[in-house]
């Protein structure tokens, strides 16, 4: 037990995550032998088998599952006593990594982290773009410092701020610009295009139009909101899409843009991070900015004359 390294539980960690020795040694920037060697090192140190090994995968063995906790575990504190360090210096320097979730990244990052580098040229921000419930796993297991997603995540162990709200808006062919603006009842009636499962914007327009996410729905699902435009501008349905993407996702789509009549459908776009973390006052003030990068984008909108 005395040989067992720092740099043995980080493979460790990465290989449980990936399942594959050579995705796993890509995310820890060494090559598939080196970390095979260090990985087996770290059994014989235990005297226990880790990992069972297949033809195309491996798996955790029970033993492997057990310390894979306490891995992750040791690995968080680890990470903290850097946060903490950061957080003891003047200023917001060094690492800061930031999940997004992909139906506010492309539209909101250019103008988040153009205003964090005027802020804090100090900081060095990695983005991690993915769905919702990856964002939340990878911030429990401090991977991540924050994330910025729909709320309420409702995770006891996260603090949530909520930033700013936004609509959701209707978009259908350009032909039906002329046609009277569909009720949430009349929007039921007609076809729907959606997100894949797993987007949390899924969820939210179906909520707003009192459906089923189990009913099926072959052939109306894309994967992003460019595709779903693209599907409405072909003539295949409708969709929604949150305020801040119209303007980059409908620009060159065939399709019209409205607001739907009230109740409009809304979702507040915030900020999630874990209350034990020693950055929390400084993840209060990058959540300023991340406010103020949502005011920067609605006076642009406005400024362009989008429909509000």
């Amino acid at each position: 037990m005395n040989n067992v390294t720092l740099k043995q539980l980080r493979y460790f960690e990465s290989l449980a995550r990936h399942g594959h020795f050579g995705r796993a040694a890509e995310a820890c920037a060494i090559s598939q032998p080196a970390l095979s060697v260090q990985i087996r090192d770290l059994e014989q140190s235990l005297g226990m088998v880790l990992f069972e090994r297949g033809a195309r995968q491996i798996r955790l063995t029970s033993f492997g599952e057990e310390i894979a906790l306490r891995v992750r575990t040791i690995l968080r504190s680890v990470d903290e006593l850097g946060d903490l360090a950061r957080a003891s210096r003047d200023g917001m320097v060094g690492r800061l990594r930031i999940g997004v979730i992909q139906t506010i990244a492309p539209y909101l990052l250019p103008t988040l982290l153009r205003n964090l580098s005027a802020a804090h040229a100090g900081l060095d921000v990695h983005v991690r773009e993915s769905l919702t419930p990856r964002l939340i796993q990878e911030l429990s297991e401090g991977r991540l410092d924050t994330a910025i997603v729909a709320l309420p995540v409702s995770e006891p162990s996260f603090s949530e701020v909520a930033l700013f709200t936004e609509k959701l808006m209707l978009v259908r062919p350009a032909g039906d610009a002329d046609k009277p603006v569909p009720s949430r009842d009349h929007l039921r009636e007609m076809r729907l295009l959606l997100l894949e499962e797993g987007h949390c914007f899924r969820d939210q327009a179906l909520s707003f139009c009192n459906l089923q996410s189990a009913l099926p729905r072959e052939g109306l699902d894309g994967s992003s909101l460019s595709t779903l435009v693209q599907m409405v501008g072909a003539g295949i349905g409708v969709t929604l899409i949150p305020e801040m993407a119209a303007p980059v996702e409908t620009r060159s789509a065939d399709v019209s843009v409205v607001p739907l009549h009230a109740p409009q459908p809304t979702r507040t776009v915030g900020m999630i991070w874990r209350k034990s973390s020693p950055l929390a006052d400084q993840l209060q003030e990058i959540a300023r900015i991340v406010k103020q990068s949502g005011a920067d984008l609605r006076q642009q909108r406005e400024a362009l004359g989008e429909p509000a």
